[in-house]
């Protein structure tokens, strides 16, 4: 629905505001995300989940199943809901829409969204091992790569 479009846009952005100073400066821009970002991510099966209360979206966080593996993309609550455990019951209910590993690509500086991910569950990989993972399921660029993350969950054997 293309009001749904519009707020998932606004929390995006409204969230990711905490991005500004915190990551590279080459890295921000304005919008973060810009729309038609967001619809290319939905155009290649990026299913977005939100958290509503009544009309207004307070919330939301995408799944994209690669290959064997499920990536959780675009983990956001709007800031004035932020601490409320939204982030907590959107993530236990996209992992329960698969099975097998999960991965989670966040920036580096983003400490709070690693320990959040962390207290869910998920284990930062080894650098070595985040090159690889970034490279096979992101399309991020090189400079990306090389300040971001990756949390996983899950035996990633088959990598």
């Amino acid at each position: 629905m293309p009001s749904d479009f519009d707020e998932m846009f606004s929390v995006i952005n409204a969230a990711a505001e905490a991005y500004k100073g915190v990551i590279p400066d080459d890295r921000w821009r304005e919008p973060y995300m810009p729309a038609e970002e967001l619809k290319t991510e939905i155009q290649k099966g990026v299913e977005f989940w939100c958290f509503a209360m009544g009309a207004r979206l307070l919330g939301g966080m995408g799944i994209q199943k690669m290959g064997h593996v499920t990536l959780i993309r675009h983990a956001y609550v709007h800031p004035f809901h932020q601490h409320s455990g939204l982030g907590t019951q959107l993530l236990q209910h996209l992992e329960g829409l698969t099975s097998g590993p999960i991965l989670i690509g966040t920036w580096q500086a983003a400490s709070w969204a690693i320990q959040f991910y962390e207290r869910n569950g998920y284990r930062m990989t080894s650098p070595q091992e985040t090159e690889k993972l970034l490279k096979l399921y992101w399309n991020i660029p090189a400079r990306q790569v090389e300040t971001s993350v990756v949390l996983a969950r899950g035996e990633l054997n088959s990598q």
